[in-house]
């Protein structure tokens, strides 16, 4: 079955890993979605991320995090634009997540950023995901 938001079903793969407490996930790659996994990388969202060919097929393994009492570092992880919806923000009207400990992940001229990144080199774009 084909899927209509690869984006979206990677951010489901991952939430759902994370309550049930699993070590990784396995996604198929793209570049969006390698670019979203680094941000989450960066940002201490994931412990590590590697790309593997299985199978004449290539994947990312994400490395999920979680602190000393098996409580997940990512609480939540909301898609914000659709296939169906886009939404795009200029960088003064960029949304905060959780006032400001959260972290928006959005698409820009400039590459795959966070909101505040974006913020800070003046450039606007697709939003992407909220993490917190």
């Amino acid at each position: 079955m084909a899927v209509s938001d690869p984006v979206a079903d990677m951010l489901t793969k991952i939430r759902n890993a994370n309550r049930e407490k699993f070590d990784r996930v396995d996604v198929p790659t793209s570049k969006l979605k390698l670019e979203v996994v680094k941000v989450l990388k960066n940002e201490g969202y994931i412990k590590n991320f590697k790309k593997i060919s299985q199978d004449s097929q290539h994947v990312i393994r994400i490395f999920l995090k979680y602190d000393d009492t098996m409580t997940p570092v990512i609480h939540g992880i909301q898609k914000i634009s659709t296939p169906g919806r886009r939404i795009y923000s200029g960088y003064k009207r960029l949304p905060r997540v959780l006032n400001g400990y959260g972290t928006l992940i959005i698409s820009t001229s400039a590459g795959v950023t966070t909101g505040k990144k974006a913020a800070e080199k003046k450039v606007g774009g697709e939003l992407i995901c909220s993490v917190w």
